[in-house]
């Protein structure tokens, strides 16, 4: 009896992708780039992977992916408002009907009481609609990272699968 190996969330996302016809940029603060890079480890990726920004700064991010200045000051750039802009921002500058954003605090330091360090909000739009969630993670900077990002592949996986 042969057994069916897991296979990672960006594959899964992958053919959900290809299936519904549908491409993906992404829009990425301190994950600097690994959503991007996980989405390219697939073969034929550039099938539905149009690109992505990594927008650490609030400038980049005013710029790049046309968030709010106002929101940006009334929310600060980890929060839901934010990932939700930064999601659109990214569909509008890559043309994709689906986009996946994340911003959040890695640490080990930049954390206050009222935005701890692994506070990240990750965001995904699929045909007009969005959806964040707030997540808190611990670990070293390597592991927020990498929780981070696959909880906004994750989102995207599922809300492709009509979950969310």
């Amino acid at each position: 009896m042969s057994r069916r190996r897991a296979r990672p969330v960006e594959e899964a996302l992958g053919r959900l992708l290809r299936k519904q016809r549908l491409t993906i940029a992404t829009a990425e603060s301190c994950t600097g780039g690994l959503i991007a890079d996980r989405l390219t480890d697939v073969p034929g990726s550039s099938r539905y992977f149009m690109g992505g920004l990594v927008a650490y700064s609030n400038a980049a991010k005013m710029l790049l992916l046309a968030v709010s200045r106002r929101t940006l000051n009334a929310w600060g750039a980890v929060s839901e408002p934010v990932a939700r802009e930064m999601a659109a921002g990214a569909c509008l500058r890559f043309a994709t009907q689906v986009a996946v954003s994340v911003s959040g605090i890695a640490g080990p330091g930049g954390g206050s009481k009222v935005k701890p360090v692994g506070l990240v909000y990750v965001g995904c739009r699929v045909n007009g609609r969005t959806q964040v969630e707030p997540h808190l993670f611990t670990g070293a900077r390597r592991t927020i990272k990498e929780k981070s990002a696959t909880a906004a592949l994750e989102l995207c996986r599922r809300m492709l699968e009509g979950e969310v």
